[in-house]
């Protein structure tokens, strides 16, 4: 069954650019493990926009974000904005979920072993594969 595509603002294909164009060490750590299809043939994609959001990964597929948070998420403002976020895309069918950037440094096989039991989770629950 194909899952309805998510509208996103297309404001933000410019800022998306720019993100993958200036990734972080731990995005470019992750994305080596994600791209080309290495979880179970699940396609993530870079900085996806996402409604009027900019996911870090995004697997349409699936309906599966995951964010990587690093020190400017410890900021107040961040924290208010990451929950509306995560809200509004939970009301639109898209399961996210987070990592720090200091999990990816130091404990990247756990890291890598969650987004595995997420990805056959959301497709068990989506009836995929």
């Amino acid at each position: 069954m194909k899952r309805p595509i998510i509208p996103y603002n297309p404001k933000l294909k410019e800022r998306a650019r720019w993100l993958r164009n200036n990734s972080t060490i731990s995005e470019i750590i992750l994305w080596k493990y994600l791209k080309g299809k290495q979880i179970h043939g699940f396609d993530f994609h870079r900085q996806r926009p996402v409604d009027n959001y900019i996911i870090d990964f995004f697997c349409s597929e699936l309906y599966l974000g995951i964010e990587l948070d690093g020190y400017s998420h410890l900021l107040d403002i961040s924290e208010l904005r990451d929950k509306r976020k995560q809200e509004k895309l939970k009301n639109l069918g898209v399961r996210l979920i987070r990592f720090w950037d200091e999990e990816i440094f130091n404990d990247l096989d756990n890291v890598l072993r969650v987004i595995e039991i997420s990805v056959l989770e959301q497709s068990k629950k989506l009836g995929l594969k």
